[in-house]
């Protein structure tokens, strides 16, 4: 290898990967060449004042042009914590928030922060969160650069989400110090080998699931499990590319197109439980700082109950805390699956476990040993900044010492609705799927459940309607169920409105409905009612896999028109009871503070 060569591709900008890519090197290797030749970054200051005064804010950049080194240098304890990275669907502004107070948390006790992110909108990124900050890629590279130039005692990989989680064994294999949990027990949760090895040995269910490399092993796998199958790449953020699939032709497509398989990231094919109600839980543990794994506190920070059934990304589901459905019997399983499997990987900081419950059993859908995108909803409802509490256990304390032992069930409910931007993306369809699409969250907290959730409409979407017209037009399967909810619209005052089918299922239980033509049998249809301001809510739930292009039409001009549509029967009956709700009691405001 050539020095000259190397020390001008680094200039221009060229990662170890590339260059080793080029030079038919291993990574590792460009980088030990780069060590002895003493081919190390600089980094120099920003200067937010435009060189018209000194300035304070120490953010830096690398560069591998000759000169000055302006790192300012500091015998204190430092800690680092990597960010998310530039912001996109999937890696959101929870993440930040989480870094954000443990950097706080850190600071409190005397330990110099050193944050490392990309994005020069987020919190972490502002100039007096942490002592300093780096303006640079979530690389492997770039993050063991600032960590030994630095001389950091150890970093933090559990709040920036995906990113830093995937960066974690190469981390500790280069000599960095990942405090909280360790590396293997990360890899025994996100390997799917290792992961279900550790259930079966817990006794704890999870669907039947495989994996594959190839169209071939896809469908031995799913022949195995049985259809309907979620499928989904390895290491990807917010579910992207996942999918339920009901066939072999779909698998086939999605195998062919959608997704790059490899022996390194393998497709992973799961049973897929359909009408079951998925749970997210939150807990926080200190177990990793025992020797003995049954000692240690493990503290269960929030349950939060999915609305939509199973299948919808838990980014873009609406969630209820505390759970309002789930029976003790149900509540006390999930305790002691979370408790056991935080036992298992000696958890030190934040765990998130996902759950579905389907004909009384409990099913173990994933875990994180990170924190995860409810952190933040979670520790407003209880009260409890569980991310800052994290980060000060991650440094060495015990949660006895921070008197947190104990779990906080509130006596009101906390709505979390997800924000969509389906409105900037014309003709996009509003369905939701296992791919995450929200891109911000509101909450709505109340003593009443219906209340709540009204409130968190009010504030994510068009607000609920008191009065009017209501459209609804359901698939086969949920036509069984519609007579019931329709009665509650009716019974609440509100006019019905159907296309046939659905028509003849309310009428044929003794409603009035108005019934109104498909958009391809002529007009007036639920489109013009729609753009006439005539409808003031809508239920639409799809046909299939591959939507019709009316129904796609009708959810569209819905968006458009600020009309509240719901496009699941569970959304559907949460809505209906939020507004009788209103219209019985109205309802109040008051700050979030007198809630704790």
């Amino acid at each position: 290898m050539n020095l000259e060569t190397i020390t001008k591709a680094k200039s221009f900008g060229f990662s170890d990967k590339q260059i080793a890519n080029l030079a038919g090197k291993s990574e590792q290797e460009i980088r030990e060449f780069r060590r002895q030749n003493d081919l190390l970054p600089s980094y120099r200051l920003v200067d937010t004042c435009a060189a018209e005064f000194e300035a304070y804010t120490p953010y830096y950049y690398s560069s591998y042009d000759r000169g000055d080194d302006e790192i300012r240098a500091s015998e204190t304890r430092k800690v680092m914590i990597l960010g998310g990275g530039p912001n996109r669907i999937g890696q959101g502004i929870e993440f930040d928030y989480c870094c954000v107070h443990a950097s706080f948390a850190l600071k409190e006790t005397g330990i110099e922060t050193i944050m490392v992110n990309s994005n020069p909108e987020t919190v972490s990124t502002d100039y007096d969160t942490s002592d300093k900050l780096f303006f640079e890629p979530l690389t492997l590279e770039d993050v063991l650069n600032i960590y030994h130039r630095e001389k950091c005692w150890g970093a933090i990989v559990q709040f920036g989400g995906q990113t830093p989680l995937n960066l974690a064994i190469g981390l500790q294999e280069n000599g960095v110090n990942i405090i909280g949990t360790s590396p293997r027990s990360i890899e025994i949760a996100e390997d799917r080998k290792l992961f279900a090895a550790m259930l079966t040995k817990l006794d704890i269910p999870q669907p039947e699931n495989g994996l594959a490399v190839n169209e071939e092993e896809a469908l031995a796998a799913s022949k195995k499990v049985g259809y309907p199958v979620l499928v989904r790449p390895s290491f990807v953020l917010g579910g992207r590319a996942m999918q339920i699939v009901y066939s072999d032709s779909e698998l086939r497509e999605y195998m062919r197109y959608a997704v790059e398989a490899s022996p390194e990231r393998p497709v992973l094919v799961d049973k897929f439980l359909e009408d079951a109600t998925e749970v997210d839980v939150d807990c926080i543990c200190d177990v990793g700082h025992f020797d003995n794994p049954e000692e240690g506190t493990i503290v269960i920070g929030g349950m939060l109950e999915h609305i939509e059934f199973a299948g919808v990304h838990s980014g873009d589901a609406a969630m209820v805390l505390p759970p309002h459905t789930l029976s003790k019997e149900t509540i006390e399983t999930i305790r002691s699956y979370t408790h056991a499997m935080a036992r298992e990987l000696r958890v030190i900081g934040l765990m998130n476990v996902q759950y579905a419950v389907k004909d009384g059993v409990v099913y173990v859908l994933e875990v994180n040993p990170r924190a995860s995108r409810t952190v933040p909803f979670t520790s407003k409802t209880i009260g409890v900044p569980l991310a800052k509490m994290a980060a000060r256990v991650m440094a060495g304390a015990k949660l006895i010492d921070l008197s947190f032992t104990e779990e906080i069930w509130p006596d009101y409910w906390a709505i979390k609705e997800s924000v969509f931007p389906f409105n900037r993306f014309q003709g996009q369809d509003i369905l939701l799927s296992p791919e995450m699409k929200s891109t911000g969250e509101v909450m709505g907290l109340d003593a009443d459940l219906g209340t709540a959730y009204a409130k968190s409409q009010m504030a994510a979407n068009a607000p609920l309607p008191l009065e009017g017209k209501v459209f609804i037009s359901v698939n086969k399967s949920d036509k069984s169920q519609i007579a019931d909810l329709a009665k509650q619209f009716s019974d609440l005052g509100f006019e019905l409105i159907c296309t046939e089918g659905t028509a003849r299922v309310i009428q044929e239980a003794g409603m009035e409905v108005r019934e109104v033509r498909k958009l391809a049998e002529g007009r007036p249809n639920s489109l013009d009612l729609l753009k006439n301001g005539e409808i003031q809510l809508v239920i639409n739930t799809p046909s299939g896999q591959a939507p019709r292009a009316d129904e796609v039409k009708i959810r569209t001009t819905a968006v458009y028109s600020r009309v509240p549509i719901m496009t699941t029967l569970s959304s559907a009956k949460a809505a209906a009871s939020a507004i009788a709700a209103l219209k019985k009691n109205g309802y109040q405001v008051k700050p979030i503070q007198e809630y704790h």
